[in-house]
């Protein structure tokens, strides 16, 4: 069994990726039928939140699973791409129309890296 803080970390990362694919992709949804969520589904400072609390977040557990069992690069090519789309999501960058598509991407390769990390994980402790 991994320690509980690198577990935590990934599933905290993980956490954080689905929510952010909930804001992106059933959000909006939502908020046709309760004009309410709307407001929020749109706020632009939410990209903001999930992208300041992603980056820390990925950076500490790909750094202690670096440090305890090595990463693959299959991970860094999953997660850093994912953090840079998340950003550009954030930003709007290149534009507005492909906010959540590259956003969506982003999400989805970054929980990639978080649930292979985890299992990665699983694994070395159950053979030590």
């Amino acid at each position: 069994m991994p320690p509980a803080s690198a577990r935590l970390f990934d599933a905290s990362a993980i956490s954080l990726s689905g929510l952010c694919l909930i804001h992106c992709l059933a959000l909006p949804v939502v908020a046709l039928f309760l004009p309410a969520l709307a407001v929020w589904s749109h706020a632009e400072w939410v990209h903001g939140v999930f992208v300041a609390f992603a980056i820390p977040i990925t950076t500490a557990a790909l750094w202690r699973a670096a440090r305890s069992h090595g990463l693959p690069l299959g991970v860094i090519l999953l997660a850093t791409p994912g953090l840079l789309c998340l950003l550009a999501g954030a930003l709007e960058w290149p534009r507005a129309q492909w906010e959540t598509p590259i956003t969506v991407a982003g999400s989805l390769m970054l929980a990639s890296a978080h649930i292979w990390n985890w299992r990665r994980h699983r694994l070395a402790h159950h053979h030590d």
